[in-house]
């Protein structure tokens, strides 16, 4: 049996992991699993800003991505503190449990919460590395998050494109910033038939052509995908007549985009779908016939991973996508700026004239992006970021003393 040298501790500051379900949530829950598996007997503390506890009726709905509850991880929740007093309570645990229980390492996957970091690290001497996942990494107005990620001992960044913009807009040492890319529960994803109850829902035919696209109706963002995808609409039409688009996802942005709709006369072949449960987001990944989401403010994009694991062709834009779909190699990037340009790909691919193969290697797909990104990849990709660790002398974390010996 594995044993330990010692038994060293770290903290773990995440906005959430239960209660609500986005991508900074995703990654985090993924990302304490992996370091709960890689060192089962670390004895570690979850703090958690936005969840209400007990939180373990919501572990469950995650299924497979569920964390296992180790007996050595204590977890510290802020959700019923309210809202006007939050970030206060919560500021004032991390620096009280910092200050007295001195971990090895401090993981914190957002850096809105690098100040509190980098004074224990002042403090202490406590060595901390933070996540930077998108936009909130690229455009950071607050002088303490940019001092304080200027001093992190490490910079997990899910994308490159997430990395460059990340170097471009700051004064980052580019050893400390390396790329973990996301990762996704891909039991919960399969190739199947179109669901015959969606079918009926929404009144489509299986032989019908759908572009399907999962995000967050945002209002105020100077680029929406779904934007471009319906100006593309009409061109797509002129030879596929019976296309059909459906959009998921909810937000503030849904009225302008239900006249946008009725000014372009689109309102037969469109289809805002709104809120979808998760557990019920497969069934809409398999009625599609590819997944579209063009866009400029991914940092990399977990629904991309969804959809090809469930062997569906993706269209993506030129910002973390890029990583997502391998360069190209694992679906079409466009420039999502250029009508034509999307309208053209999403063509070909819905008139299987695509010259990608793969995206018409429904099962070649799924387990090539499970090879490239499943969850046994991120934590290998962990395991060795944590050990090359000590090739940076200016952090005091040892690894290694983490690490199982041989029995």
């Amino acid at each position: 049996m594995a044993q330990f040298q010692s038994q060293p501790s770290f903290h773990f500051w995440a906005p959430g992991l239960f209660d609500f379900k986005g991508g900074i949530q995703v990654y985090s829950a993924f990302l304490l699993k992996a370091l709960q598996q890689l060192y089962p007997q670390a004895d570690s503390t979850a703090f958690l800003m936005h969840d209400h506890p007990p939180f373990r009726r919501n572990a469950a709905q995650l299924t497979s991505q569920a964390l296992p509850l180790s007996s050595t991880t204590h977890f510290h929740c802020c959700g019923t503190v309210p809202a006007r007093l939050r970030t206060s309570v919560f500021a004032a645990k991390l620096l009280n449990a910092g200050l007295w229980q001195s971990p090895n390492l401090i993981f914190t996957t957002h850096v809105n919460f690098t100040p509190l970091a980098y004074q224990l690290k002042r403090l202490k001497g406590i060595p901390y590395w933070a996540v930077a996942h998108g936009f909130e990494a690229w455009e950071i107005q607050r002088s303490s998050v940019r001092k304080a990620l200027s001093h992190a001992d490490r910079i997990l960044a899910v994308s490159h494109y997430t990395r460059d913009r990340l170097l471009q807009n700051l004064e980052i040492d580019p050893n400390r910033v390396v790329v973990l890319p996301n990762t996704f529960d891909a039991d919960r994803f399969r190739v199947a038939d179109k669901p015959a109850h969606l079918l009926q829902r929404y009144k489509l035919a299986a032989d019908q052509p759908i572009i399907l696209t999962v995000n967050r109706l945002a209002a105020g963002e100077a680029f929406h995908s779904y934007d471009q995808i319906l100006a593309a609409l009409p061109q797509i039409r002129q030879t596929l007549p019976k296309v059909h688009y459906l959009i998921v996802g909810k937000g503030d942005d849904r009225p302008r985009l239900e006249r946008l709709i009725d000014r372009l006369q689109l309102q037969d072949c469109v289809t805002l779908a709104g809120f979808v449960p998760d557990i019920e987001l497969p069934d809409y990944y398999n009625l599609c016939d590819v997944f579209a989401m063009p866009s400029k403010l991914e940092g990399f994009g977990i629904v991309y991973l969804e959809a090809m694991a469930s062997g569906k062709p993706v269209v993506g834009g030129q910002d973390g996508a890029i990583d997502a779909l391998g360069n190209g190699q694992l679906g079409a990037i466009v420039d999502p700026d250029n009508i034509p340009e999307i309208a053209a790909t999403l063509t070909q691919i819905l008139s299987q004239s695509h010259p990608n193969l793969l995206l018409y290697c429904p099962y070649r797909l799924r387990e090539t992006v499970i090879q490239t990104f499943g969850f046994d990849r991120f934590q290998q990709n962990l395991a060795s970021l944590m050990q090359t660790a000590l090739d940076q002398p200016q952090n005091s974390f040892d690894p290694t003393k983490m690490m199982p010996q041989q029995s």
